[in-house]
């Protein structure tokens, strides 16, 4: 039985151990008939297509995951081009076929993913709430009476509702990121240029990115590495190296107190309080910064010549079709009639200024850590104040793109009540969009809310591991040494590099050693043991670093595989079972440095 939230990991092993693509299919069917909301979708792959698409690739690719995305089903926005399908933009009167599909959408089908519709948004991808379309405004998957966010609002309900895997939307201002957070799941929204927009309908040419919703931070980078490469029939495509970034030793960029706004929400300011405080546990450093000069360049984006993009976009069609238009929609998009080429000029010379602001704050920090939205409205609020309430939701997002970053949104937990989510996204320079994963992922699994509407999921492994440098050996840590963890520094002043926190296998279980200074775990393997998987962080040390830590490792304790539930086995820290005999069982923490902190937890109550 397939779980509630579809996620690649785990539909990979479900091939592997004998699911078909069909069956998937057949489990799409049935839970697209019985979803809640019905304008998720405009247009649907109807279910004979889908049951065929799902033949033709066992026919094209016998073997399962022999193609990347072998049999994964997925959603995308319909403002990107899919042969066969409409494009609408949420526009009837706009409607197309398209005569081939967008770069995105075939470089997913070639990796042998399965289109199952194209969803609902704001209309030319203006807005940022998700009410601003004739097809019917999609709704939160916690609350219906909630916006879903925008304007990628059906993209985030598909994958939040179980309908797909991921889903494509596009991100100028932060649809990308907004609907993320408002359905607890991930947006990639990857450094501009770095995924093609051929034939993708712009809002902004020059700052449009095409982005991925995903229920994990790995499933969402594992689809943006489908899609990026440079397409020259797109003139903003480019391509350039990664950029690494210290991520042992990380600086994270948080907003002082006058820069703060949350509107009144103090549920998600505490959530993004709680968020830099997993971060300091992860060891990380955390410095405030002046988000001035950021705000003022995302206020370019509305309230500057850029609307004029949006503007250029539709121009011949709004000249004709003005009455077709959403009422909002248009009124933004005619804001820009007018506009002069003295004023854009003006614009960049301010951007240009702004960027330069924004330098001395990244010369403190490595990256930032944002809320995504400060708050959140219901559909008839939105609808009655539609400018000014969707303008607050994109406070944290609308300078991104304009300032060429990348960024993940990720789930960052529930308020007090349990019932709506809010979210954070770390946002870094152009092309250090892997490096970002990292911390993103790290971030997401300290959270502990799950991934859609099923607030205990334990996240499956998802990012690989990248190849380590030439002399670099993988190591797993599971206590002392973790980040933040009082050994840390045994790994760190000898060249180590965190490359990702991640879970073992389900039958790994954890004790707490008597008469460790400082107290240490022992991780023993009980085949058949059905745990909730252990979290870990693996590490790379030079050769010669890697042979002086292990040397130093006292018994019970020693280096041995551990099997991490990605089906990778990497060298760490195991433990005799006889020294686990007299040991209290921490187990069902799910890891040391849960157990850590409720030990904590537990003095500061008494």
């Amino acid at each position: 039985m397939l779980p509630i939230i579809l996620d690649i990991v785990t539909l990979r092993a479900a091939y592997a151990s004998g699911l078909t693509p069909l069956e998937v299919v057949e489990e799409v069917i049935v839970r697209r008939a019985a979803s809640a909301d019905p304008a998720i979708f405009i247009t649907q792959v109807s279910d004979d297509m889908l049951r065929e698409a799902a033949r033709a690739l066992m026919a094209r690719a016998p073997e399962a995951n022999s193609l990347p995305l072998w049999g994964i089903p997925f959603a995308a926005k319909d403002n990107i081009d899919a042969a066969g399908l409409s494009t609408t933009a949420a526009c009837p009167a706009y409607a197309y076929q398209p005569a081939a599909d967008a770069t995105v959408i075939a470089r997913l089908l070639a990796a042998g993913a399965i289109l199952i519709g194209k969803t609902n948004l704001d209309q030319f991808a203006t807005g940022l709430n998700g009410t601003r379309s004739p097809y019917g405004a999609p709704r939160s998957v916690f609350d219906a009476d909630y916006v879903s966010g925008g304007s990628s609002s059906g993209s985030a309900v598909a994958v939040a509702s179980g309908l797909a895997a991921f889903s494509l939307g596009t991100d100028t201002a932060g649809s990308g990121r907004v609907p993320a957070a408002f359905n607890n799941l991930v947006g990639i929204k990857p450094t501009p240029g770095l995924v093609p927009n051929t034939g993708v309908i712009p809002a902004c040419r020059s700052l449009d990115c095409v982005t991925v919703f995903s229920a994990t931070v790995g499933d969402g980078v594992a689809v943006r590495k489908v899609l990026q490469g440079l397409d020259r029939s797109d003139a903003f495509s480019r391509s350039a190296g990664q950029v690494a970034l210290p991520i042992d030793r990380l600086r994270i960029g948080v907003l002082g107190e006058a820069e703060r706004e949350f509107y009144g929400d103090h549920e998600v300011e505490q959530l993004y309080d709680q968020a830099i405080e997993r971060a300091k546990m992860l060891g990380w450093e955390i410095v405030t910064f002046d988000y001035a000069p950021f705000r003022q360049a995302a206020e370019l984006l509305y309230n500057g010549p850029w609307v004029a993009e949006r503007l250029a976009a539709v121009e011949a069609f709004l000249g004709t079709n003005a009455g077709d238009f959403d009422p909002t929609v248009r009124l933004i998009i005619e804001g820009a009639q007018g506009k002069t080429a003295v004023e854009a000029f003006k614009g960049q010379y301010r951007l240009a200024e702004l960027k330069q602001a924004t330098e001395d704050e990244w010369a403190k920090v490595d990256i930032l850590l944002l809320p995504t939205s400060p708050t959140t409205y219901k559909v008839e609020d939105m609808r009655a104040n539609p400018v000014e309430l969707n303008g607050r939701f994109g406070r944290y997002t609308n300078f991104v793109n304009l300032l060429d970053c990348a960024a993940v949104a990720i789930p960052a937990g529930f308020d007090r009540a349990g019932h709506l989510p809010g979210g954070v996204t770390v946002v870094g320079r152009a092309f250090t969009d892997d490096a970002l994963a990292i911390v993103a992922d790290a971030l997401h699994r300290s959270a502990r809310c799950g991934m859609g509407p099923d607030k205990s999921a334990v996240l499956p492994a998802t990012i690989a591991i990248d190849a380590p440098d030439e002399g670099q050996i993988p190591i797993v840590v599971v206590g002392a040494n973790l980040s933040g963890m009082p050994l840390n520094h045994e790994l760190t002043t000898l060249g180590g590099r965190r490359v990702k926190a991640c879970r073992t296998m389900a039958d790994y279980r954890l004790f707490a050693l008597r008469g460790t200074v400082p107290p240490k775990p022992g991780l023993i393997r009980e085949p058949g043991f059905a745990g909730p998987g252990l979290e870990v962080e693996v590490w790379t040390l030079p050769a010669e670093g890697f042979g002086r830590f292990v040397q130093k490792i006292p018994a019970p304790l020693g280096i041995g595989k551990i099997a991490l539930d990605d089906g990778t086995g990497i060298s760490g820290f195991l433990c005799e079972a006889h020294a686990v005999a007299d040991a209290a069982e921490v187990t069902a923490h799910g890891g040391w440095r849960a157990y850590v902190a409720s030990l904590k937890a537990a003095e500061l109550k008494n």
